[in-house]
C-alpha cells in the first residue's frame, strides 16, 4: 500500500516553515500513524535526507508525549484517541494524509512536527500539587474518602497533558486541562486545604500564556482521556470561589 503525505517541514522556530509531500510505500492497513511515519522516516534517510522531527514514547496512548494535527484535527480523525492509537484503516482516506503540528500560539514549533509543551507545564508548576507533611507514614484509613468521591478525582486525574485540547480550540485555551489539574485535587481531603491559592495561581497562569475558552467544547471532542467538559466550567468557578473568600486558603 502507497500513501502520499504532505508533511510540514520547518528546521527550528525561527526559521520558516512550508509543507513537503513524500510517498511512503510498503504501508500497511494496521499501521498506527507514528509507525507510518516511522517507515517514512527509514525512506528519507536512506535516500539521504533528513527525517522528519515529532514527539512519541510509549506509543500505547498513556504518555501524552505524541501529538500531530492531521488532516486540520489534533492527533487524527478518530475522537478521543491519541495520535500513537489512530490507524491507517480508520482513516477517511487511507491513500493521502496532510500532518503538520499541533497548532496553537502557546505551543512553539521546535522542529517539524515536535512543539514546546512548556506553557503546560507552568500551569502545574503554578498551581498543580499539593503540600502533605511529612515524617511517619499514616494509617491508610486515617483519611476516609468515599469510593465514588476517589472514582471522580481519577477520571480528572486521567488526563495526559498532550496538548490537543489546546491545539483543537480556535482560542488556544488550556480550560479543559487546567480544570481536570483543579477538579482531580479539589475532590480529595488532603488538596482542599489550598484550593484557593492553587486557583488564584493556575487561573493566573492560564491567563498569561493561553486564551479565552471558546465555550463550544471542542477539547472535549479531541481528549485522549475522555475529560468531562465539567473541567472547563470548574475554572471559572474555582477563581470566582478563590476571590471572594475572606480567608486565604
Amino acid at each position: 500500500m502507497e500513501i502520499t503525505i504532505e508533511a510540514w517541514r520547518q528546521a527550528t522556530g525561527e526559521t520558516a516553515g512550508a509543507f513537503a509531500t513524500y510517498r511512503v510505500t510498503g504501508v500497511t492497513p494496521e499501521m498506527s500513524l507514528l509507525e507510518v511515519l516511522d517507515l517514512l522516516n527509514e525512506q528519507l534517510v536512506a535516500a539521504g535526507e533528513p527525517a522528519i522531527a515529532f514527539d512519541s514514547d510509549c506509543r500505547e496512548g498513556i504518555c501524552g508525549a505524541c501529538g500531530v494535527t492531521v488532516d486540520g484535527r489534533p492527533h487524527g480523525p478518530v475522537p478521543n484517541t491519541p495520535s500513537c492509537m489512530q490507524h491507517v484503516n480508520q482513516l477517511p482516506d487511507p491513500t493521502r494524509l496532510r500532518l503538520e503540528p499541533l497548532r496553537a500560539n502557546a505551543f512553539p514549533v521546535v522542529c517539524d512536527l515536535a512543539v514546546d509543551r512548556a506553557a503546560l507545564d507552568r500551569v502545574i508548576e503554578a498551581g498543580g500539587y499539593v503540600d502533605v507533611k511529612t515524617g511517619q507514614a499514616t494509617d491508610a484509613d486515617a483519611m476516609l474518602i468515599p469510593h465514588e468521591v476517589a472514582e471522580n478525582a481519577l477520571d480528572f486525574a486521567g488526563c495526559i497533558g498532550c496538548g490537543a485540547c489546546v491545539a483543537a480550540c480556535p482560542n488556544g485555551a488550556a480550560h479543559l486541562f487546567a480544570g481536570a489539574k483543579l477538579l482531580h485535587l479539589d475532590r480529595l481531603s488532603y488538596g482542599r486545604q489550598e484550593r484557593g491559592l492553587r486557583a488564584r495561581a493556575i487561573t493566573g497562569q492560564l491567563d498569561h500564556d493561553f486564551g479565552p475558552c471558546s465555550t463550544f467544547g471542542e477539547c472535549a471532542q479531541v481528549c485522549p482521556a475522555d475529560i468531562d467538559l465539567a473541567a472547563v466550567a470548574a475554572v471559572n468557578r474555582e477563581a470566582v470561589r478563590a476571590a471572594f473568600r475572606r480567608k486565604p486558603d
